[in-house]
């Protein structure tokens, strides 16, 4: 049994050891970044690995114990902790180093796996969705290791299939159970309002991810031969999709609001205090105006209510020049935010039987679920979270406040279920980071500022938890 750390984290001294090592920090972080570990892409399978390498080495520099690459049937969870004394607290610290595609690659000014740090940014696909963030955890470890300031037990789930919907993670949970035995889970996936306004995600949407296919004739046909006597599976699968939502972007599919949990015009009120500039809001996205569910503000439409969302569509010829066909098959894939009390397997269900109940006779459907996941509230009234408040108080000089995210992180729907954990959202990206897209990016600031709250956090709940 390894004796209790007894020297308490100060503010000072974790801004001295970040100071010292900055660079250090900084180069890690880029080394990290240049894996193109897209977990969506079989053929980057290679540099997802590397990427569990890597990080399994640094955790093990830091000074974790245990620190081994888990296989499953799909991509490595990278598992590492530090017990101190087992009658600290302890903190299983979760994250995920696989990344989304970065497609369309022509609009990036920089390639996605060549990071380039400019105007206090660092640009690399990854960067603020989750490397960046969960680096911070390995560097703050690192922090308290070197200066014998470590308040807590850690323990740290790093896995390769967040964006592919860790699907294997369920399995890993249940089969480990006493190996991840813990009194609450940190995450940082999230992002803050701005960088003089923290805030602590207090929630999140689920989500239903599928892709349907439309089929005509058996076979691409000369447009001019066969054009207006034939189904068009292009132009029958816009019609379908357009039908999805009425003419006040009410989600048209029978029995897709029944479960949806309506907050009270108190609860609306309260999220509404949360700063927010809708008209900087649109210029930066150079759109005149913004569009959603009537009835809803813009902040609502984006976290406290359900979307359907067309995420890509495809069918026919769409290469360079012209090409007369009329297409066998169109293609589109859908995906579904859910609110809390939705159920991801229900929704699919319903979309599922509407979606062939709205398809012409002159074509056929199928409809292929990919992932899903639950919405989650996570709790104000426990002493992690009362720890996360203190942390960010100190290093932002203001108390954060809490928001609704409007993302979706499956996997704390089902650390409550099967290990029985709650989960504190402690994020550090912007809402401007453009995560999922082209230059995705994530400021210096706010990498450094994870650093330097998280050992404060720790320090804190071993304070409340006695």
């Amino acid at each position: 049994m390894e004796t209790t750390i007894e020297k308490t984290t100060t503010h000072q001294t974790v801004n001295a050891y970040i100071e010292k090592n900055k660079d250090r920090f900084l180069t890690e972080l880029i080394e990290l970044l240049k894996f193109p570990s897209v977990s969506a892409d079989s053929k980057y399978k290679g540099d997802v690995l590397k990427t569990a390498e890597y990080l399994k080495n640094k955790l093990q520099e830091a000074g974790a114990d245990k620190v081994e690459i888990c296989p499953t049937p799909g991509h490595p969870i990278v598992y590492g902790e530090k017990i101190v004394d087992a009658k600290l607290p302890t903190v299983l610290v979760y994250g995920h180093y696989d990344v989304q595609p970065a497609d369309p690659l022509n609009l990036w000014t920089s390639p996605p796996f060549e990071p380039v740090v400019k105007n206090g940014n660092i640009y690399a696909r990854g960067s603020a969705d989750d490397k960046g963030q969960i680096y911070m955890h390995v560097k703050a470890f690192e922090l308290m290791m070197k200066t014998n300031t470590l308040a807590c037990n850690i323990k740290f789930l790093i896995e390769g299939e967040e964006e592919v919907g860790s699907s294997n993670l369920d399995n890993f949970l249940m089969v480990n159970k006493e190996r991840l035995k813990a009194d609450v889970v940190l995450v940082s996936d999230t992002s803050i309002l701005a960088n003089d306004v923290p805030s602590l995600t207090v929630g999140l949407r689920g989500l239903t991810y599928l892709e349907v296919e439309v089929t005509g004739p058996n076979r691409d046909l000369h447009s001019g031969v066969y054009g207006g006597a034939v189904p068009n599976p292009i132009q029958i699968l816009a019609k379908m999709i357009t039908s999805l939502k009425d003419e006040n972007n009410h989600i048209t599919i029978a029995g897709f609001y029944d479960d949806v949990q309506e907050l009270s015009a108190a609860d609306r009120a309260e999220l509404a205090k949360a700063p927010f500039d809708e008209t900087a809001y649109f210029k930066d996205l150079d759109i005149n105006a913004g569009e959603g569910e009537k009835g809803y503000s813009t902040t609502e439409r984006c976290t406290i209510r359900p979307t359907l969302e067309l995420n890509g569509i495809w069918g026919g010829y769409i290469g360079e020049g012209a090409k007369t066909v009329l297409p066998s098959k169109a293609y589109a894939k859908i995906s579904m935010r859910l609110v809390p009390n939705q159920k991801s397997d229900k929704i699919m269900q319903l979309f599922q039987k509407h979606f062939e109940s709205i398809a012409p006779k002159s074509v056929k459907v199928k409809v292929k679920p990919h992932h899903g996941g639950e919405a989650a509230v996570t709790p104000s009234d426990i002493p992690a979270y009362h720890a996360a408040m203190f942390a960010m108080k100190q290093t932002f000089g203001i108390n954060p406040i809490p928001v609704r995210g409007g993302g979706s992180i499956p996997i704390v729907a089902a650390f409550e279920k099967i290990l029985g954990l709650k989960t504190i959202l402690m994020g550090f990206g912007l809402d401007s980071d453009d995560i999922h897209s082209p230059n995705e990016h994530y400021g210096l600031f706010n990498y450094y500022k994870g650093i330097e709250t998280i050992p404060l956090f720790y320090q804190k709940f071993r304070e409340l938890s006695k």
